[in-house]
């Protein structure tokens, strides 16, 4: 509980800092808000009263607490082209890029995990340096280069599966896979690259360790041995990056959300800067770094999960 405790409290600090530094960010964009709102035909007169309902006269520090009490019960203003309010706008497209990066995640993982495990078994091997190299070419492509070479040959010439649009899973499962799996699949294949060449690094380094010649020496198989002795520890690295790239990978799904019309957080930012509607860029910016924050915190935990030692030890100090 102690542990606990302390992540909790570094939680909240880090937190509070990111929403500052985010909320001051966006208000020191150039332009000006109120002129948004205002409108074009806006006089003077109606330009100052708009800055004084949003509160655009006080200052920084004032403005930002003042928008922490109402983004704290759920009110982070409305845009200024339909009025529609943010929370209401991320509510809806929250899911749709929550899903985009979890289901990017699941095919990296589940493709890069098997390939790390073959590739360090038979390090040096012809696996292994064939895998090399294709790892290496495709950490060079672009995820929006991988995106149009896969609407290319699997849209528009094999048509196996749709280029734009979303299907909500809870209307039919299978053709929400089916029009996720493009999108996906391009933010997935440079991250399927790192974490196959992670492991298969991280895992030679083990199976060299004094316990792993122990066990081998027990009369204990490779296989077994490659899984229950050495894959377990060395997934910290794994853990690690794959959590950080969650934050990474928000900002690829920025580009493939508008490159295959999905209505989800990263394209609803890109319309709203490219209609200078400010209110909902500060309210989706914020979202996205404070999911950073507590996907980070959650990696922090799973380590304590996987490995006691890690919260013994932080818990003492």
């Amino acid at each position: 509980m102690r542990f606990v405790r302390k992540k909790v409290t570094q939680l909240l600090l880090v937190l509070l800092a990111v929403t500052f530094l985010s909320f001051l960010m966006i208000n020191l964009l150039p332009g000006d808000p109120a002129q948004v709102i205002c409108g074009i035909s806006c006089d003077q007169a109606g330009l100052d009263q708009t800055r004084e309902d949003l509160g655009l006269n006080d200052p920084i520090p004032v403005r930002y607490v003042n928008w922490l009490k109402d983004a704290l019960t759920g009110d982070m203003g409305s845009s200024a082209i339909n009025k529609q309010p943010v929370s209401d706008a991320i509510k809806e497209r929250l899911p749709v890029t929550l899903e985009l990066l979890i289901y990017s995640q699941f095919i990296a993982l589940v493709v890069a995990i098997p390939l790390g495990l073959i590739a360090a078994q038979r390090s040096g091997g012809i696996f292994d340096r064939v895998s090399t190299t294709v790892a290496f070419g495709l950490l060079a492509i672009p995820s929006f280069v991988v995106a149009i070479v896969l609407i290319l040959i699997f849209a528009v010439n094999l048509g196996w599966f749709p280029a734009v649009g979303f299907v909500p899973f809870t209307e039919n499962p299978a053709e929400n896979i089916r029009y996720l799996f493009l999108p996906a699949l391009s933010l997935a294949v440079a991250e399927l690259a790192v974490y196959m060449r992670l492991l298969r690094t991280d895992l030679i380094s083990t199976l060299q360790e004094d316990y792993i010649t122990m066990a081998k020496a027990k009369g204990i198989s490779s296989r077994r041995v490659l899984m229950r002795h050495a894959f377990r520890p060395s997934t910290f690295s794994l853990i690690t990056v794959a959590g950080l790239n969650f934050g990474r990978l928000i900002g690829g799904a920025f580009i493939i959300e508008v490159i295959f019309a999905l209505n989800g957080i990263g394209r609803y930012i890109v319309t709203s800067i490219l209609s200078r509607d400010y209110i909902p860029v500060q309210g989706g910016v914020v979202v996205v770094a404070v999911a950073y924050v507590l996907i980070n915190f959650c990696i922090d935990m799973l380590y304590a999960v996987i490995d006691p030692r890690i919260r013994h030890a932080r818990a003492i100090a």
